[in-house]
């Protein structure tokens, strides 16, 4: 289990019209800078980064520069 702030504030990446469990991503920005993410099906798992990686993920979102990780036609398998 990650070592992190036990009062962070968790904010999931959901449609606001989203109902249940998810699976989601969540959120929390903690002190010094550090953001942490974690799959709400395995809150105990906690990972961590840098505000500054964060924002550059996230301004590469926006670019569309992992609009390929997205595409539907492709068939995923098992190894």
């Amino acid at each position: 289990m990650a070592d992190h702030p036990a009062d962070l504030t968790w904010t999931r990446a959901a449609p606001e019209e989203a109902e249940g469990p998810g699976p989601w991503i969540e959120i929390a920005f903690g002190p010094g800078g550090l953001v942490y993410l974690r799959e709400t099906g395995d809150p105990g798992t906690v990972v961590t980064t840098t505000a500054q990686k964060w924002e550059a993920f996230a301004q590469g979102v926006v670019a569309g520069e992992f609009d390929h990780f997205a595409e539907t036609d492709v068939t995923a398998t098992d190894d």
